[in-house]
């Protein structure tokens, strides 16, 4: 099949497809430098001059921590096009991971 410009159609998508990618992978790493920006705003020191533990902003913190560990494995480790079985060992391990960091901080 061929489109009016005389590409075929299989051409066409694949010409979308790098642009697409580096718009997504353009977006993530915003997103990554969105979420440092704000786990560094989270930091206690800010708003008064003693540190004291808080389990909120901890758990916040690590759950910014999971959300950028997943988007640099997904869109920089190229885990978005592995076989499914990795991918989703990949996201088990960073629950895990991110889980027992947690436990830890609790106890």
């Amino acid at each position: 099949m061929t489109t009016t410009s005389g590409t075929s159609a299989g051409a066409a998508a694949g010409a979308a497809a790098p642009a697409t990618t580096a718009r997504t992978i353009n977006l993530a790493w915003i997103a990554l430098c969105l979420i440092t920006i704000g786990s560094w705003w989270l930091a206690p020191a800010h708003f008064k001059n003693t540190v004291d533990p808080s389990v909120p902003i901890t758990a916040l913190v690590l759950l910014l921590t999971f959300i950028k560990s997943r988007l640099v494995m997904r869109y920089f480790m190229e885990v978005r096009t592995a076989p499914q079985w990795l991918r989703r060992s990949c996201d088990a391990w960073l629950v895990l991971l991110h889980l027992s960091v947690f436990v830890i901080y609790l106890f």
